[in-house]
């Protein structure tokens, strides 16, 4: 690391910065499309599903401690969020905002005892 330059902060707007400049640079924005989009994210979801899928609760609640394991979730973590990301830039939603919304919304749901 010593001679390069520190990296910038991470925060969601440069995350999704970053998702459409590789997009762009590969000419992949016309099947950038909700639905692919949606569907893309349902199938990382899935292959997180199945990471997990037949782990007891215990297996599943240490799953981080098998460096192997550890990446594989970490990288299906990250195409998750990856192509959920690309789906709220292509609507125009926040997704900070919509969570922080929805919190809200849950908070009244169902109040605290």
């Amino acid at each position: 690391m010593h001679g390069q330059p520190p990296r910038e902060a991470l925060d969601v707007a440069r995350l999704q910065r970053r998702l459409a400049d590789f997009a762009a640079a590969r000419n992949w924005q016309p099947y950038h499309t909700p639905k692919n989009l949606v569907a893309a994210l349902s199938v990382e979801a899935s292959e997180l599903v199945e990471i997990f899928q037949w782990l007891t609760p215990e297996e599943s609640a240490g799953v981080m401690g098998d460096p192997d394991t550890a990446h594989r979730v970490t990288d299906e973590v990250a195409d998750v969020l990856a192509y959920l990301l690309q789906l709220c830039e292509v609507l125009g939603i926040d997704p900070l905002a919509a969570l922080d919304a929805k919190i809200d919304r849950n908070e009244e749901r169902f109040p605290a005892p």
